[in-house]
């Protein structure tokens, strides 16, 4: 009876634990299970979230990118317009201080062209009939030699021609008409040179040497007048200067014709001196050359020029006066 009893229980217990043992494994089974199923979805979605991160982020770095390309142009607009700030405040400075050294040379010429207006008509009261006599003989005397108050007794003709902006904008078709002029009351002569008040070649071909006189020549001289223009301070001191110095010579008789309309820089006493001291008096009581001139009447309907347009006709009368030549105004540039 005690031995049923015994293999009994330990039957009922052998099968609990197996029962036990068999529901653990299962439930560890599902567990895996249920994992293995739910986690692809995981890394997808996972997957799926960096992707929206990184595209929003290659938005905002393309969005920076353009904001940079935008602030480094502005940037070098900014440089080079404060470069041409600069550089147009050093012009207005040069020309601040350009304007005050013309100024101070105006207010001179202005005294002294009140000064000479004065001589000039005293000397005209004082003028009696005697000397209006003498002057009409003299004239009449020395006619045959001049044309419209020029002398025209010269082999050898030089031009020195102001060929700044403003005749070149203004008088040029006046200017070219002169000079032909000109060379038709010098039907002949031995040589002939063209140059501008800095003294510059109208033909650098013939630099320093004379121009035979031919037809063909006169045509080449009228033609390249169209399109000629050197720089020019509208001084004619070194125009003269270059032309005395180069192309005096004791056997020949030299006019200089000069064509401008204002004087606007230098001294009018020391340009007079210096053609005084390269143009002086041979033995026979002549002058190297002669000085004729012709002003052209460009800034007469220009206000604030007026000072310059004196100053050019003072020094234009004194030099033609002290080298034996005449001096034309032109009232009008047609």
């Amino acid at each position: 009876m005690k031995k049923r009893s015994q293999r009994k229980s330990i039957e009922v217990f052998s099968l609990s634990f197996l029962d036990v043992v068999s529901c653990g494994f299962g439930a560890i089974i599902l567990l895996l299970v249920i994992s293995k199923i739910s986690q692809p979805l995981v890394i997808e979605e996972t997957t799926t979230d960096l992707r929206k991160v990184l595209a929003a982020l290659e938005q905002q770095l393309e969005i920076i990118q353009g904001e940079i390309k935008t602030t480094d142009r502005a940037l070098t607009r900014s440089t080079k317009e404060n470069s041409t700030l600069k550089s147009q405040k050093k012009n207005q400075a040069s020309a601040l201080s350009q304007l005050k050294n013309e100024f101070k040379d105006a207010n001179n010429s202005l005294n002294a062209q009140s000064i000479i207006k004065e001589k000039l008509a005293q000397a005209k009261q004082s003028l009696t009939d005697e000397m209006r006599r003498l002057q009409q003989t003299t004239a009449v005397v020395n006619k045959e030699n001049t044309v419209g108050g020029i002398s025209v007794n010269s082999e050898y003709i030089i031009f020195i021609i102001d060929t700044s902006g403003s005749m070149r904008n203004f008088a040029w078709p006046l200017v070219r008409k002169k000079m032909q002029e000109i060379l038709k009351i010098y039907p002949n002569v031995k040589g002939i040179q063209v140059m501008n008040d800095m003294g510059d070649y109208m033909f650098s071909q013939y630099a320093g040497r004379w121009i035979k006189d031919t037809p063909g020549r006169r045509r080449a001289i009228l033609k390249r007048l169209v399109s000629w223009e050197p720089f020019s301070n509208s001084s004619p001191e070194e125009g003269i200067s270059q032309a005395i110095r180069r192309f005096y010579s004791s056997d020949k008789a030299i006019s200089l014709y000069i064509f401008g309309d204002d004087f606007a820089r230098g001294s009018i006493q020391a340009v007079v001196e210096t053609v005084a001291r390269l143009n002086k008096t041979n033995r026979a009581s002549k002058k190297r050359v002669r000085i004729n001139a012709v002003g052209f009447p460009v800034l007469f309907n220009h206000p604030g020029t007026e000072v310059n347009i004196a100053r050019f006709a003072a020094l234009m009368r004194k030099l033609a006066e002290n080298n034996e030549g005449s001096f034309v105004g032109l009232t009008s540039l047609r």
